[in-house]
């Protein structure tokens, strides 16, 4: 049973599926990036583009499960065209190999789908010494998205296609450290709260669509960029919620309840596909999307001015 049914403008609501916001749509002759694609809502957004038609390339960092979701996907979808390609967003020289091999293969891109991420981790640096959930889920695709923005931008100009870039965010950005963004403090683990840093993540990937939709406007640039939160889905709760998972009591109150109250993978891949896919989403840009309709975030996330910092401390950063 799924408590909230009600419909927004779009005609859709959370529990609206993924194959139920992207009926009759045709994605023949679409590439699509989808990174984090082996598991979760990841490998029900690459299943549903490619039954759309469109050519999936997998981001991945375990070939081996790649593999499997490929079989599985086109056991289901003997048309599918899905391809993969290591891809470590922790690691920028992972990010620039793939987006060299990428690029090698000769590949257009028109929607390139930042899924991937980590939620809630105790404190850890990454390869590059940046705060593990800030370098995975956020500097990790502002990279990859940068490195790739010329192959989309050719593509956009010789198919005359809108090109689509999707962040997905999560309404744990309302929940970033009261600042939002902690620039001078983003590797000190004195300050370090797992959630808050979840959340900063999160507001970054909606203020990384920010700026780009203004650069695009300001260049003419035939891209979109949004966000979006995809619900709160059973599969990815509580991994690193050590109360939880040592109270089994607790952990199967956690399972009742989320059958209930929260998205299935499936309802949970809805909001991306809809902001990948829809007609309805043509020219639209710089929003955050919830429920396969257009949300208010929080006010930090629609600052010009922190947007414009973020992009520039980004930018230092990947170097």
């Amino acid at each position: 049973m799924w408590l909230f049914r009600r419909k927004g403008p779009s005609g859709f609501s959370s529990s609206s599926t993924a194959e139920e916001v992207t009926q009759g749509i045709d994605a023949t002759g679409l590439t699509a990036i989808v990174t984090g694609a082996s598991s979760g809502i990841g490998t029900e957004t690459t299943r549903v583009l490619a039954l759309r038609g469109a050519h999936v390339i997998m981001g991945v960092r375990n070939m081996a499960a790649a593999k499997d979701v490929k079989e599985a996907i086109v056991k289901d979808i003997p048309t599918a065209k899905i391809d993969a390609i290591e891809l470590d967003l922790s690691s920028m020289s992972s990010v620039r190999k793939f987006a060299s091999e990428f690029k090698s293969a000769g590949h257009p891109l028109n929607i390139l789908i930042n899924n991937a991420g980590i939620m809630a981790t105790p404190f850890l640096l990454s390869k590059d010494k940046i705060e593990l959930q800030f370098a995975t889920n956020h500097i990790g695709h502002f990279l990859l998205t940068n490195l790739l923005l010329d192959t989309m931008k050719k593509t956009a100009h010789s198919s005359s296609k809108e090109g689509r870039i999707v962040n997905v965010s999560s309404e744990a950005h309302r929940y970033a450290y009261p600042e939002g963004i902690r620039f001078d403090r983003i590797n000190d683990p004195s300050g370090y709260s797992s959630w808050p840093a979840y959340g900063q993540s999160k507001l970054a990937n909606i203020l990384h669509a920010k700026e780009l939709t203004k650069q695009f406007k300001e260049d003419g640039t035939n891209i979109t960029a949004n966000a979006l939160h995809p619900g709160v889905i059973q599969t990815n709760l509580f991994r690193h919620n050590n109360v939880i998972n040592g109270n089994h009591v607790i952990k199967g109150l956690v399972n009742v309840l989320g059958r209930v109250l929260l998205k299935n993978v499936q309802q949970g891949a809805a909001t991306t596909c809809y902001a990948a896919l829809h007609p309805q989403v043509k020219g639209v840009s710089g929003e955050y999307f919830a429920d396969s309709n257009i949300s208010k975030p929080r006010p930090q996330a629609e600052d010009e001015v922190l947007a414009k910092k973020l992009w520039d401390f980004s930018k230092d950063l990947t170097k």
